[in-house]
């Protein structure tokens, strides 16, 4: 293995991480603000995504119910890419694309966010998570790359697109992952104080 193309890995990363400082500071800003005004108002948060982008969405519940740096109580947050039995279920008796759509129906409440992860923005079953959540009068978060996809065209005014400037999967990966720990930090900052 050449050490040049693992170096290269990591100039690439810092490349579209610097470039996403310029763009995405003020979206992830708002993200903060829309997330924890949520969850002070008793709602919770919502997420999903598929593949790399489903662990994400477990990552960050796992950082609001757990802890990100700092001990505080429990966040309310779920991932939607967990319940094995939900997402056969509704994946055999309906179709993949439901699989999110139909748990945001039956959890998601007025008040509450999505956080709907796709690298492409193009994701169908995280497209209709996004329409569910604007029918059920939910604020949506969206976290995509490659210029926003189908997702750009379906999200409202009142929603939040983060969307990574780059067109590799790998590089959008690890700007989702920054964002997230930018989110779980800033959801702290404001329930604690800044450090």
């Amino acid at each position: 293995m050449s050490v040049e193309r693992i170096q290269q890995h990591f100039r690439d990363s810092a490349a579209v991480k610097l470039e996403a400082l310029e763009t995405l500071s003020m979206p992830i800003a708002a993200a903060i603000d829309t997330m924890f005004m949520a969850l002070a108002n008793g709602n919770r948060i919502l997420a999903c995504g598929n593949g790399g982008s489903a662990a994400d969405a477990q990552h960050f519940a796992a950082e609001l119910i757990g802890r990100f740096e700092r001990e505080r109580p429990g966040l309310p947050a779920i991932a939607l890419t967990t319940d094995t039995s939900v997402i056969t279920a509704i994946a055999n008796d309906y179709a993949f694309e439901q699989v999110f759509s139909k748990q945001v129906w039956a959890l998601g409440q007025p008040g509450d966010v999505l956080l709907a992860i796709t690298t492409s923005g193009n994701s169908a079953n995280v497209l209709a998570a996004i329409e569910a959540a604007h029918e059920r009068e939910m604020i949506v978060v969206a976290l995509t790359g490659k210029g926003g996809g189908k997702a750009h065209e379906v999200l409202a005014d009142t929603d939040i697109h983060i969307c990574v400037p780059s067109d590799r999967t790998a590089r959008i990966q690890e700007v989702h992952l920054l964002t997230i720990h930018c989110l779980c930090d800033g959801i702290d900052a404001m329930l604690l104080g800044e450090d």
